[in-house]
């Protein structure tokens, strides 16, 4: 989070430049790679899961272990030290391949946040790791930790997700616990109140899916209706309106979702019918994929009638996979995060410039990433903190780029 200014200021300014209608330029100044290379290093891990952060990424082997990559600097990288093998942009330390995951733990998922790390094991517990100045790693302090600790409670939990400074988990009844950060109302308990330990989200709803925002937090009922909660700015809540809400609130037209995804300052999800994908929020950049530069308050559908696996919303930008695992991905483009060989910005879905048989994509703060059917992990776009895992810390990659072994 402290240099967001250095990835985000060229996002705003291509949004404020765009303000007469979106660049969609027809070809890429830069010529894509012809197929991404693997390092001769070391074998490269099969990975099942991956998830982009701000500026750090996590993923699960297929053997359930989990491995981060990325800046270190808070311990989010999960490897028990707060320094790095290497040292990247800003003299932050950073590791620009996979480093392994301290505690012996296997997990069913990891999920990447702001300057922290949560997963969930194959024993349904929820650890987190790295900054925890807001209580976001739940263990009912505010010490930061560079290797796994129990969120409290001993629940069992279904998921975990990180957001911003918070972090949210479902539990085997389906109830919605959060913890963290909640200036924006975004734990969803009715307050503002930041929390050091899980405290129930509002209204009693049964949970199937939730998403963590940087400032808002959005979910899927059992029933597919979709809620969100916390900072309303530019509508990312979806209801119509721009005022914060501090309880679960529907978003707008009662649309069903199957997949919901929150990010910086937009919100995307798949529908139920027809495997459609829809944004809202935000748009500054064509981040909606509408094919306009105007904010909605109200789910919009994606332009094109291509059907979705899976949506990621990132910070101005957004990725999905069709049906048929292909990527594509919108919105703002300056470091690369669109991986189709361009830095120019895109208001409807572009394909990826390798063709790759993806399955979940994640998109983080100016990267994106995604593992393919075949267990592969590929990340593209901003990479100085090595983010992307190719063993550099090599500014973009304009095109998807294989992750390297430890």
């Amino acid at each position: 989070m402290k240099n967001i200014g250095r990835i985000l200021a060229p996002m705003l300014a291509a949004g404020l430049l765009g303000a007469l209608g979106c660049r969609e330029d027809p070809e890429s100044p830069t010529a894509p790679e012809a197929t991404p290379a693997l390092s001769a290093a070391s074998a490269p891990l099969p990975f099942r899961q991956v998830s982009a952060g701000w500026d750090h990424t996590c993923g699960v082997t297929t053997d359930d272990r989990a491995y981060c990559w990325g800046n270190s600097q808070y311990g989010q990288l999960g490897n028990g030290t707060f320094a790095g093998p290497e040292t990247c942009y800003g003299d932050r330390p950073c590791s620009p391949r996979p480093v392994a995951v301290l505690g012996g733990l296997r997990f069913r998922h990891v999920i990447a946040g702001t300057e922290f790390t949560c997963g969930l094991t194959t024993n349904n517990r929820a650890y987190c790791w790295g900054g925890n100045a807001s209580g976001q790693l739940g263990d009912g302090t505010t010490t930061g930790r560079s290797k796994p600790v129990a969120v409290a409670g001993g629940r069992s939990f279904l998921l975990v997700r990180a957001g911003g400074s918070h972090a949210c988990a479902i539990d085997t009844s389906h109830a919605a616990f959060c913890w963290g950060s909640n200036s924006n109302g975004q734990l969803g308990d009715g307050t503002t109140t930041r929390r050091l330990t899980p405290v129930r989200v509002s209204r009693g709803l049964s949970w199937g899916l939730l998403t963590g925002g940087f400032i808002h937090t959005c979910g899927m009922t059992t029933d597919n209706h979709a809620y969100c909660w916390g900072d309303n700015g530019s509508g990312r809540l979806g209801d119509g309106t721009t005022v914060k809400k501090l309880k679960p609130t529907a978003i707008a037209g009662g649309l069903l979702v199957r997949q919901i995804e929150a990010g910086y300052n937009h919100t995307c999800a798949v529908a139920v019918t027809e495997y459609r994908a829809y944004c809202w929020g935000s748009n500054y950049a064509g981040g909606l994929g509408d094919g306009t530069t105007t904010t909605r308050l109200t789910p919009t559908a994606v332009a094109g009638d291509r059907r979705f696996d899976n949506v990621s919303a990132g910070v101005g930008h957004t990725c999905g996979v069709t049906r048929g695992h292909r990527g594509l991905c919108w919105g703002t483009n300056p470091t690369g995060q669109l991986g189709n060989g361009a830095t120019f910005r895109r208001a409807t879905p572009t394909p990826l410039a390798v063709d790759l048989q993806l399955g979940p994509v994640s998109a983080g703060l100016g990267f994106t990433c995604g593992v393919t059917t075949g267990d592969r992990a590929y990340c593209w776009g901003e990479n100085s903190y090595g983010q992307i895992g190719d063993g550099t810390s090599a500014n973009t990659r304009l095109t998807p780029v294989a992750v390297v072994g430890p």
